[in-house]
């Protein structure tokens, strides 16, 4: 391939990620939180916010004549625009630390409003991971609140709709992918509303933390800079007041990176309860206990055209494993460090959109798969009526209620690997002259549709 090739293609087509070429929706919404410009422009803002903190909490006689300059100040990052990142990586390209490019860009636009004497303020008392963990901190804290968050409540919402929707249609439950006692739809999909809730409700109570203090966590440089401050109680307030993000206290020279671990974690795990959820989909389809809508331009199969494959719950588990492989490599790695201070963590950093974005591309894929199906009322049915074997388990129950210790081995010889009829539990029951006639009764009123126990009553709480 050379150049003359694609220079009429369409950048995302020539992309190697996915989430910047095929699965470009994701990434433009991950963008303006893990992107180069977005770090870049997270490390300006917490430069700027950090001079003024200093402004307001500081009194000596060279940051008293700013004190009226502090929303100038803030226009360095409230107006950054594709011109400034672009300075910004030129500087870098002299520097060859990106930090430092962003503190040398900082230096020039208080050159430009004239403000220099506020230049040796610039960065005082820090170091990059100070710069760094805030930015990340911030980062991940907006793309979740904004982005992911919202679109993993969209997919427990189709849940919730479905659960409260089919929770009176009964269906035959399968365990070990054996018939089993009957549930019904609305139940099913009840359970993936309630385990995905509680997973993100974690996620959702995982604090972003972030520290300011110095080369090896000490706060030792601004201290001796300093003497008379609390520098410990000032880092806390710039932290938790200027940058809304929690303090954390006790530090090497990076943050220990644990939040984002349990942060991880968390995705990860709410990725497999969506896992479990798209691959009983897949199998649900498979059984035709559900039916895919048919969308009349689309094509199934290249070569059989009455192909109707479920690529949407496919595509969602592929993206499931990739995202939590990326992941528990980040986890793995990121509260790693040698002695005070490695910088692998910094390359590991800047997959941490890819990990999101993978499980974004899931879930909203699940949602879509979600909205492409609809129950199969008449082979549910079917399956119920044809399996009339798993009323043994009441019917034993009742047994038991009377003392009759082998009462699971008469309905084991009775149906266990075999095909039963409806007239052949019936002629059971009918034999059963130990129980009363109101528990007999009950008991040949029973159909595999009518035995789902508490099921409607589960689908239907669930909120």
């Amino acid at each position: 391939m050379n150049q003359n090739e694609v220079k009429n293609i369409s950048s995302k087509y020539l992309a190697i990620c996915p989430l910047d070429g095929r699965y470009s929706e994701i990434g433009e919404a991950l963008a303006p939180y893990f992107s180069e410009y977005a770090l870049v422009k997270n490390r300006v803002w917490v430069e700027v916010n950090w001079i003024v903190f200093l402004i307001e909490n500081l009194e000596n006689d060279i940051l008293k004549d700013f004190k009226d300059k502090k929303s100038k100040i803030l226009e360095i990052f409230k107006n950054f625009s594709g011109e400034d990142f672009t300075r910004v990586k030129e500087i870098e390209s002299i520097t060859n630390h990106d930090v430092k490019a962003v503190e040398l860009f900082v230096d020039e636009k208080l050159k430009e409003n004239n403000m220099q004497k506020l230049i040796s303020y610039v960065h005082i008392g820090c170091t990059s991971e100070d710069i760094n963990n805030t930015s990340y901190a911030n980062m991940i804290k907006e793309s979740l609140n904004e982005v992911w968050i919202p679109e993993a409540k969209k997919l427990i919402e189709v849940l919730t709709e479905f659960s409260k929707k089919y929770a009176d249609i009964p269906m035959l439950a399968h365990t070990h992918g054996q018939p089993a006692t009957p549930t019904t739809v609305g139940k099913e999909f009840a359970i993936y509303v309630h385990r995905l809730k509680n997973s993100l409700n974690n996620i959702i109570q995982i604090k972003e933390t972030a520290k300011f203090n110095g080369a090896t966590g000490n706060y030792a440089a601004i201290s001796v800079a300093f003497p008379d401050e609390d520098w410990e109680e000032l880092s806390r307030k710039f932290v938790e007041e200027k940058l809304e993000l929690t303090f954390n206290p006790l530090t090497t020279q990076i943050e220990g990176h644990d939040y984002m671990c349990h942060i991880f974690d968390g995705i990860r795990h709410f990725n497999n309860v969506m896992l479990d959820l798209v691959r009983d989909m897949w199998l649900y389809i498979s059984k035709s206990y559900f039916k895919q809508i048919v969308i009349k331009n689309e094509v199934g199969s290249s070569t059989m055209p009455h192909k109707v494959n479920p690529i949407k719950f496919e595509n969602s588990e592929a993206n499931i494993d990739i995202s939590n492989n990326i992941l528990v490599g980040l986890s793995n790695k990121l509260p790693v460090s040698r002695m005070q201070r490695d910088l692998s963590d910094s390359s590991s950093q800047r997959n941490i959109g890819m990990g999101i974005g993978y499980s974004l591309q899931a879930i909203k894929q699940a949602i879509s798969g979600l909205k492409r199906v609809e129950v199969n009322e008449e082979e549910i049915s079917k399956a119920l009526e044809n399996n009339w074997e798993v009323l043994a388990e009441p019917i034993q129950t009742v047994l038991r209620k009377y003392g009759i210790p082998d009462a699971y081995d008469k309905l084991k010889a009775l149906t266990r690997g075999k095909s039963i009829s409806k007239e052949d539990i019936k002629e059971f029951i009918n034999s059963l002259d130990i129980i009363s006639n109101e528990d007999k009764e009950n008991l040949l009123k029973l159909t595999p549709k009518s035995y789902i126990g508490y099921a409607e009553k589960l689908a239907k709480e669930i909120d």
